[in-house]
């Protein structure tokens, strides 16, 4: 297991780069070609399945964070064991689903408290693929501001760490959670690349100025023609951003 490489608070890159692949060989080859100190990776449920917890551990020795996104949500105790496992895996961050509710969270801090490597603990809210449409479906009444708002607040007094949301919701959140509360940010495009699946986007800049911890950016940088310059091109503009 190894200790997380950059503390777990405001310090380190702000961006988390999805490591959505198929296979490890194509994760690794390119994690070779980032720098970990500008970068956190994310590890999710098509690549963990495929490649598991050995796959976060190399990814460890070359000196990345990961954020082990596989949005754990069942009954407390199984979610908790999970969690308690990822946190002895080293991992730098883990999700449960918010839905799964109030013990549920609660079950998954006191989890994780309790081992050597504490991760942050982060709760998804509404997956940024859904419009208002597709939560009336499922029963969800309101829009998806409203629903991420209620979601964050029930999993911030749960005592999580922070919460997965839309870009587009950062700046109300920060109206109410506290300052130190984490939110993670998918949904994020540099301007003129595709959307792709995401529907509650905006671009990195914006995402920091309304006030997000973390930024996890996928296509524009795996896909890229020279992934470390696509890197380097967004930390630059959300550097200058920061400064502002």
């Amino acid at each position: 297991m190894a200790e997380s490489t950059i503390n777990s608070g405001t310090f380190g890159p702000k961006i988390i780069v999805a490591l959505d692949f198929p296979s490890a060989d194509a994760a690794l080859h390119l994690a070779h070609a980032l720098d970990p100190s500008q970068c956190r990776v994310k590890v999710g449920k098509e690549l963990f399945t495929r490649a598991g917890p050995v796959l976060v551990e190399q990814l460890q020795q070359l000196g990345f964070d990961v954020f082990l996104d596989l949005k754990y949500h069942d009954i407390p105790n199984t979610t908790a064991q999970a969690c308690r496992a990822a946190a002895e895996l080293g991992v730098w961050m883990v999700n449960v689903h918010a839905l799964g509710g109030r013990r549920m969270m609660e079950a998954a801090c006191e989890a994780i408290d309790k081992t050597a490597h504490r991760p942050l603990l982060i709760a998804v809210t509404v997956l940024t693929s859904l419009d208002a449409d597709e939560l009336h479906e499922v029963g969800l009444s309101g829009n998806p501001e409203d629903n991420v708002l209620r979601l964050a607040c029930l999993a911030e007094t749960a005592g999580l760490d922070g919460v997965v949301c839309s870009p587009r919701e950062v700046a109300a959140l920060r109206e109410t959670v506290a300052n130190d509360f984490q939110l993670v940010t998918p949904g994020v495009r540099p301007a003129g690349v595709a959307v792709g699946d995401q529907k509650r986007i905006t671009t990195p800049e914006d995402a920091i100025c309304l006030g997000a911890s973390y930024l996890v950016i996928g296509r524009p940088i795996t896909q890229a023609e020279n992934p470390p310059a696509a890197l380097a091109e967004i930390n630059a503009a959300i550097d200058i951003e920061r400064i502002r």
